[in-house]
């Protein structure tokens, strides 16, 4: 019997060109590797469930003995309420901590599965979207923590003065991983307005010109996005959404300014024709050219000659 060979496998082609189902296997692959490195940093955190729940707790003033002989604010018990309540906090916990752990895993295997669909020299930006990605996330992770005590305090004084707020876990879990979460995601849009001036989406001349709806949009969002509804909250994440807006508008003013250096031409329509140079250029002189032989005497032409080559000129 002969041996079943092995069918070759096909070379990938250089544009990024695939098929349907290589797409959706590519997808698949990219979704699996995100959710196993999901999967192993919430294993991590369920071990340290404890540490990451205290400092999630901590923002809110327990209504100790201490505090109501000397109060300095509104003060709140946090109960769980239910048999499993304990057990479902700590996996929201764990589940959340490992997603925002694994921020650069599943930013690169989304950009990878962009990434084939680009030309060549725009895969290059791949670096930049991994170096500046993970860090401005977890940079809203972390501001939307330090405002975590003022969101606390300002839901509390909405409490009428003689009840004393009892906060299941959940509901506050919630409010945090919002909070986290929105102010992650928002700080990346920046980066995104930088990346499509980077392929050639989006000038920065236009990106500029769009500044007033920006900040108004950046305003609006920070007020729906923000679970408090104190100006403090808005206005901490909106101002430094509007300041990495303006840097990502300069940033691509330069990237126009160095294209336009190798190519004058390249801002311009489709329509619009190309500057053309119509001035007059001076011409040299004529060079002289010696003859390499003296041409040799004709003989005498016969006048019947002469009449036919007449008749033709």
């Amino acid at each position: 019997m002969s041996k079943l060979t092995k069918a070759p496998k096909t070379a990938k082609d250089p544009e990024g060109r695939m098929a349907l189902a290589d797409h959706l296997r590519e997808l698949r692959n990219r979704v699996v590797k995100s959710v196993l490195a999901i999967v192993l940093f919430t294993i991590i955190a369920l071990i340290f469930h404890k540490q990451i729940e205290t400092l999630l707790l901590k923002p809110i003033q327990r209504c100790t003995p201490e505090f109501l002989a000397a109060p300095t604010g509104r003060c709140a018990e946090v109960s769980t309420i239910g048999l499993t309540a304990g057990f479902n906090w700590m996996l929201k916990v764990a589940l959340t901590a490992g997603v925002v752990a694994t921020v650069p895993v599943w930013l690169y295997q989304l950009w990878a599965f962009v990434a084939p669909g680009l030309h060549k020299h725009e895969r290059k930006y791949t670096i930049i979207f991994m170096v500046c990605g993970a860090p401005l996330f977890l940079a809203g992770v972390t501001l939307a923590i330090l405002l975590l005590p003022v969101t606390v305090d300002v839901l509390l004084s909405f409490t009428p003065d003689e009840t004393t707020p009892i906060l299941p876990p959940a509901d506050y879990f919630d409010i945090a991983t919002r909070l986290v979460m929105v102010f992650g995601l928002a700080f990346e849009f920046p980066l995104l307005l930088v990346m499509l001036n980077l392929v050639g989406v989006v000038t920065g001349k236009r990106l500029l010109g769009w500044w007033r709806g920006m900040v108004m949009g950046i305003t609006v969002f920070a007020a729906f996005a923000t679970p408090s509804a104190d100006p403090l909250s808005m206005l901490a994440l909106a101002a430094p959404i509007w300041g990495l807006y303006f840097v990502a508008v300069g940033v691509a003013m330069l990237n126009d300014r160095r294209r336009a250096r190798r190519n004058p031409d390249l801002a311009l329509d489709d329509e619009e024709a190309s500057h053309v140079d119509l001035s007059v250029a001076p011409v040299a002189g004529a060079e002289a050219i010696e003859a390499s032989a003296t041409p040799s005497a004709s003989g005498h032409v016969p006048a019947a000659r002469t009449e036919q080559m007449d008749d033709i000129t």
